[in-house]
């Protein structure tokens, strides 16, 4: 009992829908020399570039004008904002002015105020080192026990 059934082997995939063979590359005939190949997959390179520039077009231009609207939608919000923070900056830049030439001024008092002490200090201590009581030393002028004076 030999079953012969004529069975032919599948040599080719069936995918069951048409394809669209524009973009495929073909091979030139064999016959036809180096540079002459070249030049013909480079046309069909220009071509292939050529359609998809073609196809792709219109995307392009409607993403350019989606990215217009959005920065002319950031751009009329952050106008006020700009603002905001401009009138903001000048106000704080006023209070700083102010606050820095009162301390300014806080520290030219201080320092004259200082300086006025330091002369009546120092002529004070002249003062007092001069004057001695009758009967007794003078215990600024004696050497000490180290022998400086």
């Amino acid at each position: 009992m030999t079953d012969s059934t004529n069975t032919t082997p599948n040599t080719g995939a069936d995918t069951g829908s048409a394809s669209d063979d524009t973009f495929a590359w073909t091979e030139p005939d064999a016959t036809t020399g180096t540079d002459t190949r070249a030049r013909e997959w480079l046309a069909q390179l220009q071509a292939m570039i050529d359609k998809l520039a073609t196809q792709a077009a219109p995307v392009v231009r409607e993403v350019g004008a989606k990215a217009a609207e959005l920065a002319a939608i950031a751009g009329e919000k952050a106008g006020p904002v700009a603002q905001r923070a401009a009138e903001l900056t000048g106000q704080a830049g006023t209070k700083l002015a102010e606050r820095s030439r009162d301390f300014a001024t806080e520290l030219r008092r201080d320092a004259a105020t200082a300086k006025g002490d330091a002369t009546a200090t120092a002529s004070d201590f002249e003062a007092t080192t001069e004057t001695t009581v009758p009967g007794e030393s003078n215990t600024a002028d004696e050497p000490t026990a180290s022998g400086v004076v």
